[in-house]
């Protein structure tokens, strides 16, 4: 498949770059899930003296209005991107692959907790939310893969190139089918239960189950939700700074050419107004970006 713009994320800042792209008339396809936007259970007061609305109720509205222009809403999330000389290409979790000469990343900032014993104690010290930036670090050791989705999933698969032992833990296994049949193709090991305590010593050495089991690990991966802000960044060569934003200049590009950032992952505050605004930017930044490659 190819498109000229990709967004990852479908928000407020992802459907407004997705739906001021779409107008320019440069094909746009959107990566994500609107339900899994933290706007959706949002009551909204303060937006450009608007009547009290749902935060769905905006995303429902964005989201027919980008459609409406052209834009393609694909409702599922991304895996990984790979830069091919001045194109991208990206795969989704039902393996679709997509060919695309510009990027806005617009995937929100919150990374999902387990909330569990020992987790934020041994946070940097084996357990990680980032399998594309730690997984080096694993080399012929054992680890274990928390969350029941395909970013899990996916993670599992990358993780077994480099440790000697994965376990994929979840209370369900929902990955997309394709995800579900690679996995199965491998020795990586599905155990359905849940993590009760992370425990260890200076650095991570186990995980009790709810099950009664409990694993010895180096590592603890956790993956709730769709793909993090780094995991993005850092496969098109961005790196976030020490507060996992990413920097743009004045028209929402990043330091790589066809690669914009908006919303919340470029930094405070955190409000409807900003994503929107620097969603339009973003998007129009990203057509104007792909409409000179044209000419």
């Amino acid at each position: 498949m190819e498109f000229d713009v990709a967004v990852i994320g479908a928000g407020p800042a992802g459907l407004q770059a997705a739906l001021h792209a779409a107008r320019k008339k440069v094909k746009v396809c959107v990566l994500g899930k609107v339900n899994n936007s933290a706007l959706l259970k949002a009551e909204i007061e303060n937006y450009f003296g608007t009547e009290p609305r749902s935060g769905r109720e905006m995303l429902e509205i964005t989201a027919k209005a980008a459609a409406g222009f052209g834009a393609v809403l694909m409702e599922e999330d991304l895996l990984n991107i790979e830069m091919e000389g001045e194109a991208f290409k990206l795969k989704t979790e039902s393996l679709k692959e997509i060919t695309v000469k510009a990027v806005v990343l617009a995937p929100g900032i919150s990374r999902k907790k387990l909330n569990v014993e020992g987790e934020k104690e041994y946070h940097g010290l084996g357990v990680s939310y980032c399998a594309t930036c730690d997984c080096n670090f694993f080399k012929k050791k054992t680890v274990a893969v928390l969350g029941d989705a395909s970013m899990a999933a996916s993670a599992a698969l990358l993780l077994r190139e480099y440790a000697s032992k994965v376990y994929w833990v979840a209370k369900e296994f929902k990955a997309s089918p394709e995800l579900m049949d690679k996995v199965k193709g491998t020795d990586i090991e599905m155990v359905q239960a849940w993590p009760s305590k992370i425990h260890g010593d200076q650095v991570v050495r186990g995980m009790l189950l709810d099950n009664g089991r409990d694993l010895v690990l180096d590592g603890v991966f956790i993956e709730l939700g769709a793909k993090g802000v780094a995991d993005l960044a850092m496969e098109v060569n961005i790196f976030p700074d020490e507060n996992g934003y990413i920097a743009v200049n004045r028209h929402c590009a990043t330091d790589t050419p066809g690669v914009f950032a908006c919303g919340d992952v470029t930094g405070l505050p955190w409000q409807l107004a900003k994503a929107v605004g620097e969603g339009c930017v973003a998007g129009l930044s990203a057509a104007a970006y792909v409409r000179k490659e044209k000419e």
